[in-house]
């Protein structure tokens, strides 16, 4: 697959501050969650100490962390990628949301508190409102968000470590293989789970997940790879 590189410009202007190594992570996993950063991006370890103000020693540690969780393909005497998932790890992702999940909104359901319904509820209303403005990198990040917020009101470390990781993996395979023109998951999705979790039943809940999850991996194609333009100024902007 034919890698996209980032180069520096003349239009990037250092930060008046510089990023902690939290924050210059925490963007790059947003763009990712946005599909502002493609697979296959070369990430120029001068441009983001250029554009986040730190040394490369700091890009370096930060890089090597995502590295680690599988969003970033460090190669020898090349750089670091944005990974590009195959087919293979692609289904992965999905056999692993698939084990995990449904168990996962089947515990909430046992306890989730009149104010966790409302804070996922409230999370929805801005997948809504993201709908209604057409704003499809917020749809897509407040989606995989979503489910982070389970996981951290299942109080799980563990559990949302891993979900942590898997929300951008999940991204990179939408980016690479989602269908031109399949429908986006209905909107009414995560409302039902909801439902189903504030009702304390769990046996719908976990249900109600699988075919969420199912629904996703159902508008992708396996078969064709797409090209996507990197973005890698806006992290910083």
């Amino acid at each position: 697959m034919n890698r996209a590189s980032v180069t520096p410009s003349s239009k990037g202007v250092a930060p008046r501050a510089p990023y902690s190594n939290e924050e210059i992570y925490g963007r790059i996993q947003k763009a990712v969650l946005e599909h502002r950063l493609a697979p296959g991006t070369k990430l120029i370890e001068e441009r983001l100490a250029e554009m986040s103000g730190v040394s490369r020693t700091k890009i370096r540690e930060v890089l090597n962390k995502l590295g680690h969780e599988g969003l970033v393909e460090l190669v020898p005497n090349r750089g670091a990628f944005i990974a590009s998932p195959s087919v293979e790890q692609a289904r992965d992702v999905f056999v692993t949301r698939r084990m995990i999940e449904p168990e996962m909104a089947r515990l909430l359901s046992r306890t989730a508190t009149p104010a966790q319904v409302r804070a996922l509820r409230k999370h929805v209303r801005q997948e809504g409102d993201a709908r209604k403005h057409n704003d499809r990198p917020a749809i897509i990040r407040l989606s995989g968000e979503f489910h982070v917020l389970i996981a951290e009101m299942v109080g799980n470390e563990i559990l949302l470590r891993l979900m942590r990781e898997l929300a951008p993996l999940t991204c990179l395979v939408i980016t690479l293989y989602d269908k031109p023109n399949a429908p986006a998951c209905p909107h009414h999705e995560h409302g039902d789970l909801i439902d189903a979790i504030e009702a304390h039943d769990g046996a719908r809940a976990a249900a109600c997940m699988l075919e969420h999850l199912e629904h996703i991996e159902a508008t992708l194609n396996f078969e064709v790879v797409k090209d996507a333009s990197p973005d890698i100024e806006a992290i910083f902007s």
